[in-house]
């Protein structure tokens, strides 16, 4: 299994090589001087960045321009980085937790001494108690001085007593919508 892994990574890492060199002899192929093979390698560089940066940048126009009938529709990951955006939008530096082992939190948001952890909830029913019980934990856990869950759905009564106890800051269906529609 390992030999398999080290052979599959001499691979990927030869791969470049090989796309390089070719891109290199067309340089050469059409110029004949050395000339040519540097300004084929660069041009080639510059289209994979161009590229690498198009993709990335029409995946944030598709989350800029999503509804809350495109929220519904997206995945739970999804859903995480459309708050990311949301809330960096919104003057906070986001980062993401991994996916499992987060202790309740999917985003940390930070904004000057503020540390807020974030719970996303992409649900077609309610938000119930446990989400509200999950961030309580991750407030401890990440030092985090505010806990926000968030959904595209509502909350349960019993999740709203929870979050008010426990000082929790819930945004349901409607606020998320308010902040889709002064995000800009």
């Amino acid at each position: 299994m390992r030999k398999r892994k080290e052979k599959k990574k001499k691979r990927i890492r030869f791969f470049p090589l090989l796309i390089i060199s070719v891109v290199g002899y067309g340089g050469w192929y059409y110029t004949n001087s050395i000339n040519g093979i540097i300004a084929a390698i660069v041009l080639f560089i510059l289209f994979v960045i161009s590229f690498k940066i198009w993709r990335k940048t029409r995946g944030y126009a598709r989350l800029r321009k999503a509804g809350i009938k495109e929220i519904d529709a997206m995945s739970g990951e999804e859903f995480e980085q459309y708050l990311g955006h949301l809330f960096k939008k919104r003057g906070f530096k986001v980062s993401y937790t991994k996916a499992s082992g987060d202790y309740g939190a999917d985003l940390i948001l930070e904004d000057r001494e503020e540390i807020i952890v974030v719970q996303a909830k992409r649900y077609s029913g309610s938000v119930g108690v446990k989400a509200v019980q999950e961030i309580v934990g991750a407030l401890k856990m990440y030092d985090a001085t505010q806990a926000w869950v968030a959904t595209n759905s509502y909350f349960t009564k019993q999740a709203e007593k929870l979050a008010m106890t426990n000082d929790v800051y819930l945004i349901d269906r409607d606020e998320l919508i308010d902040m889709i529609l002064n995000k800009k």
